[in-house]
């Protein structure tokens, strides 16, 4: 485990790629250590690429090496990162304490080398993510010598929950990529076409309006494959009587707004119209319910209730939506911080940001519906898209 060698001799390259100023990476950290401290824990191992990302502004296509953010109650943060990656990080952060290991080293040993040599023997560490294995968990804790790491992963997420106003912008314009994306994809539907050329244009619309890449591709599927949850394009072409599929994400700087509609190809089936009435209904009525105090579960529920009486119980077995915000491949969403369902408790507030994708569906028939990203203001919910919600008639 090793510093680059010419690292401190290019202090000009720290922070030139970075998503947001020094002071907005500093306030987070500030409240991220207050939130480890009250934990009681001395320090917590951070290692998942969204909050690594909300933390210090790191981001890379190669977040599939192991990285860790060491992040102390008391002290500054080092982060820990392969070799290729150490430039990179440099540029997109303004941390001083950069380490990095090689390429054939045991992550799991330049962990806990470094941890020893910042005297931290018993820290937490967030073991829920996506990128941290139990076998790689089970050999950080042999070698720290303790029958098992205590569990960090509650500490932080409910500080991602409520945007700052940098966030806010970045939501705001990655939810301008996104309505771009769906208009281009809307366009694109037509007899003749194929599910690869709608999700070219989509894709096209959206990255040429300034989004980054996504961290989950659009879904595009038409015919009876519409009728599955999150399928996408397969070359499939559009055929007259078609219900089609449309759902993406626009990014600006790591943060996402997602778009959902739904195109039909010629005169939909009575039920499919009926269908996609409850749905735009539900959607309307949860969105009417948002706002500061109200529970996560009440704003489900409501949705819920016109989708029973409608007799559309079966069709969605689903939350109405969930969290938005930073977000790296497999998913878009912020589902795994907070969840607009049933029993979650907790009360919202403004500048938090949730996607509702109200769908309704006859299995391996169709989908329709539609959803809305939305940012939680003082009096209620605040829609990112103008675009109409109503089924698309091509």
């Amino acid at each position: 485990m090793t510093l680059h060698p010419t690292f401190e001799t290019m202090p000009d390259m720290r922070g030139i790629e970075a998503a947001f100023p020094a002071e907005e990476f500093a306030e987070r950290q500030a409240r991220a250590r207050a939130a480890i401290a009250a934990s009681g824990h001395e320090a917590l191992i951070v290692t998942g690429p969204e909050t690594i990302y909300w933390l210090t502004g790191r981001q890379t296509a190669g977040y599939f090496a192991f990285q860790a953010l060491i992040l102390p109650a008391d002290g500054a943060p080092v982060l820990l990162v392969r070799q290729l990656e150490l430039f990179g990080t440099l540029a997109n952060t303004y941390l001083p304490d950069l380490v990095a290991y090689q390429d054939g080293d045991d992550p799991a040993e330049a962990l806990v080398d470094l941890l020893r040599r910042r005297g931290i023997a018993r820290p937490a560490i967030e073991l829920a993510g996506w990128f941290l294995s139990p076998k790689l968990a089970a050999e950080i804790a042999d070698r720290l010598g303790v029958a098992a790491l205590a569990d960090g992963a509650q500490i932080l997420p409910p500080l991602r929950m409520i945007k700052s106003p940098a966030e806010l912008a970045s939501i705001r314009q990655a939810a301008r990529y996104a309505e771009a994306g769906m208009i281009a994809g809307i366009a694109a539907c037509a007899a003749g076409a194929d599910e690869n050329a709608v999700a070219a244009d989509m894709l096209q619309a959206a990255t040429r309006a300034g989004s980054e890449a996504m961290a989950m591709e659009p879904l595009v599927s038409s015919g009876p494959r519409s009728g599955l949850p999150h399928m996408t394009w397969r070359r499939r072409v559009l055929q007259p009587g078609d219900p089609i599929f449309l759902e993406l994400a626009g990014s600006h700087a790591r943060y996402h707004a997602a778009l959902m509609r739904t195109v039909w190809m010629g005169t939909p089936p009575d039920e499919a119209r009926r269908m996609m009435d409850c749905a735009l209904r539900a959607l309307d009525a949860a969105i009417a319910e948002i706002r500061p105090g109200v529970s996560c579960a009440h704003v489900h529920d409501t949705a819920q209730a016109i989708i029973d009486g409608a007799g559309y119980t079966a069709a969605f077995r689903k939350r109405i939506g969930y969290s938005m915000g930073v977000a790296f491949a497999p998913d878009w969403g912020e589902g795994d911080i907070l969840s607009l369902f049933t029993n979650v408790d907790r009360r919202i507030e403004p500048g938090m940001v949730f996607h509702l994708p109200a769908t309704l569906r006859r299995y391996g028939e169709w989908t329709v519906g539609a959803s809305e990203t939305v940012i939680v203001t003082e009096t209620g919910a605040e829609p990112l898209s103008t675009l109409p919600r109503q089924l698309t008639i091509r």
